[in-house]
Parts: structure tokens; C-alpha cells; sequence
């Protein structure tokens, strides 16, 4: 998690909340050990015009609390993704990390995901 506490509930949150759950190609997985969410991801459903007019699926947010790493929780939520992108027909998923440390790379590589087929370039907007 990128930040450092939960966010104010304003109005724009309960707008963007709103927006997420009402879109069918946004989905939000989360891990409930104990009643407690310790890992979660979302999965986006992007329409694409090329291959042959399949969709693909964009994972982001990859997080496990640091409490309950290592029991293959968030290993269950990118295979619930994983579902849901062949559900819906998609072609491929990708995922962006901003981490550079080998067991989190790791991770993603062991969970099926490779760096070698494309390359990403992110430009932030102010």
C-alpha cells in the first residue's frame, strides 16, 4: 500500500467506490482469514479491438498483509483472477510492479508472470 493511512471518507471517495463496484470489468478479489481481508488484487476487463476482439486483464494492487505473507494468499487471489480473466475470454493478463526485490519478483514469476515479452513505460500524471 502506497499510502501511509486510510483516506478521508469525502465525497469523491464514496464516488470512486461507487464507480468500481457498479462497472461488471472491474473486480476487486480479497483473502478473509479470521473475518479479517489479509490479501487482496483487482482485476480490470479491458475491451480490446485486436486478437481477434478478445479482452485482456490489467492486475494492480497486489497486497497481503505483512502479518500473513508467505501462506499463498495472494497466490489464491491472482488464481481467482486468472478465472475471471478465461471467463471472460481475455487473451492475457498483465500486472505492473514497482518493486525491484528478487522475492517479489520472485513471486510474480512463480505465479505464471514473466518481464521478458513486454516492456513497460509509465509516464505520471500531476
Amino acid at each position: 500500500m502506497h499510502e501511509s493511512s486510510i483516506p478521508d471518507m469525502t465525497e469523491h471517495l464514496k464516488a470512486a467506490w461507487n464507480t468500481i463496484i457498479n462497472d461488471e470489468k472491474h473486480h476487486i478479489i480479497v483473502k478473509v482469514v479470521d473475518d479479517m481481508i489479509v490479501s487482496s488484487c483487482v482485476c480490470v476487463i479491458i475491451p480490446n479491438l485486436t486478437r481477434n476482439v478478445r479482452p485482456y486483464a490489467f492486475i494492480e494492487n497486489v497486497v497481503t498483509h505483512i502479518d500473513y505473507r508467505g501462506n499463498g494468499y495472494a497466490t489464491e487471489c491472482l488464481n481467482y483472477a486468472r478465472e475471471i480473466a478465461r471467463q471472460n475470454n481475455c487473451y492475457k493478463m498483465m500486472l505492473l510492479t514497482g518493486s525491484k526485490e528478487e522475492a517479489t519478483l520472485n513471486f510474480y514469476e512463480n505465479a505464471g508472470y514473466n518481464s521478458s515479452d513486454k516492456t513497460a513505460f509509465i509516464q505520471w500524471l500531476d
